[in-house]
């Protein structure tokens, strides 16, 4: 329990801490989004809430999902130190713009990558039987780690090297040096913004868009008491994104007018997902959908306008205008606000009252009345921080548009008081961990729903799936 739930509030913390800055910065969505102030906040949301988020809930999940243990549970502990030092020391250099100090933190973050990745490759290894969402989240990790490589490169080819005509290539300082100036040399033959959107679609597209993708497969049916209609159907999904991002990424690197074919790929790959899952969710023998898995839905839905938006933005021949260029900030915000956190949102509502619940409850099943899952937190903050989130989305993206800085104020306002409302609940939450709620069997409890009554002797499988 303590192993995920450290990522999982280290990511809630910064998210609160971006939407905050956006407030008190509202010009940061406002203007073009080419300078040091919009890089560093994005990677605090993709790197301090996004990825934060993701690995904690994948050293839950993954297992699960596929039916193995963690390989190491060592290895994540320390990857937690690197990430947050890491992800901490690179928005401050970005933010100074110190390019220098912005690789050496970046080398840290690797590092930390690095652990993430061999550990969930190792646990990959140990799967009793190969699936869909095992194919998915190996290519998960693949472009994750491009996307590292790919980001340290950029940040190499923005430094200099005069101490290298001092140093000799034989040494080891001296051949790192030079190893880095050769770098340099060679993103040097790219254009800057066209380097900086192929990097951010590896890691938007091929880590968290094909995370929510492939781990819905498992997550959707075992939610709704449901099953995949068509391996054949999600299998295309996958495959389809896999090309689709590979050619978009050198398109899109070297300015090509085939992006819009390749783009068109992954759009046809998110359709052949969302056929799939609404078959899936027709198909579901529970037909009321809790609230979390209406964040989830709704954040996926948003892959429709955002789709249409990356086709015009893919147009051969588009301008870079004003009106473009707060088009590409509204696909950046709507992409990492609208649909990625968003989804992982509704996830959270799923994952932390079980993993608290498994903690503080796990042993007691069949001895002691325990509360369920859902009377852990408040089901009315939950439904309103779900209007407010639409709300402010909504809102901040029409200001973002327009270049509004007081919209995007009003609409970001609106977000943190989303916020605010999972924030309540994520507190009822944790209480059950500080002070677990334990009632002894021969003790009579207060009354309660079907739901708490029923989760005194349920088996895990059950609970699983009620929550």
């Amino acid at each position: 329990m303590n192993l995920p739930l450290r990522f999982l509030l280290t990511g809630i913390l910064a998210l609160f801490v971006a939407v905050g800055w956006l407030i008190v910065r509202p010009d940061i969505l406002a203007t073009y989004h080419y300078n040091q102030y919009v890089i560093a906040l994005t990677h605090l949301l993709v790197l301090g809430w996004i990825c934060t988020v993701v690995m904690g809930a994948m050293y839950q999940l993954v297992p699960v999902a596929l039916e193995t243990r963690l390989h190491s549970e060592r290895l994540a502990k320390w990857q937690f130190v690197f990430q947050v030092v890491g992800v901490a020391g690179m928005v401050w250099m970005f933010w100074v713009w110190n390019m220098k100090q912005v690789g050496h933190f970046g080398s840290v973050l690797a590092l930390g990558v690095a652990l993430f990745v061999f550990n969930l490759v190792r646990t990959l290894l140990k799967v009793p039987r190969w699936t869909l969402v095992a194919t998915a989240v190996t290519a998960a990790l693949f472009w994750f780690s491009l996307t590292i490589v790919v980001g340290l490169s950029i940040a190499t080819a923005k430094c200099t090297y005069d101490s290298a005509e001092q140093l000799s290539p034989t040494s080891i300082l001296g051949a790192m040096i030079h190893g880095l100036r050769s770098v340099a040399g060679f993103m040097a033959r790219f254009d800057q913004i066209s380097a900086m959107h192929a990097h951010a679609h590896l890691g938007g597209v091929g880590f968290f868009v094909m995370m929510i993708v492939g781990v819905s497969y498992k997550l959707i049916p075992m939610f709704t008491l449901s099953e995949v209609q068509s391996h054949r159907r999600a299998a295309a999904s996958i495959a389809l994104l896999n090309v689709g991002l590979a050619g978009s990424f050198m398109t899109i690197l070297l300015r090509s007018p085939w992006k819009l074919a390749f783009t068109l790929l992954m759009v046809a790959g998110l359709a052949v997902y969302g056929w799939e899952l609404r078959a899936m969710l027709r198909a579901r023998k529970r037909r009321s959908l809790d609230w979390g898995l209406r964040y989830f839905l709704t954040a996926v839905s948003l892959l429709a306008p955002l789709s249409i938006l990356a086709l015009v933005l893919s147009w051969p021949g588009l301008r870079l205008t004003a009106f473009t260029g707060q088009l590409e900030n509204l696909y950046g915000f709507l992409g990492l606000v609208g649909v990625i956190s968003f989804a992982i949102l509704g996830m959270l509502y799923k994952i932390l009252p079980f993993l608290v619940w498994f903690g503080s409850y796990g042993q007691e099943i069949g001895r002691s009345q325990v509360p369920a899952l859902a009377d852990m937190y408040s089901a009315k903050w939950q439904i309103a921080g779900y209007w407010m989130f639409l709300s402010g989305l909504m809102t901040t993206s029409v200001a973002t548009v327009a270049a509004n800085p007081l919209g995007v104020r009003a609409g970001c306002a609106l977000l943190a008081l989303s916020l605010a409302t999972f924030a309540v609940n994520v507190g009822k939450i944790l209480s059950h961990w500080l002070r677990p709620i334990i009632v002894p069997l021969n003790v009579k409890a207060p009354p309660c729903s079907p739901t708490t009554a029923r989760s005194t002797a349920a088996p895990l499988g059950s609970l699983i799936s009620a929550s």
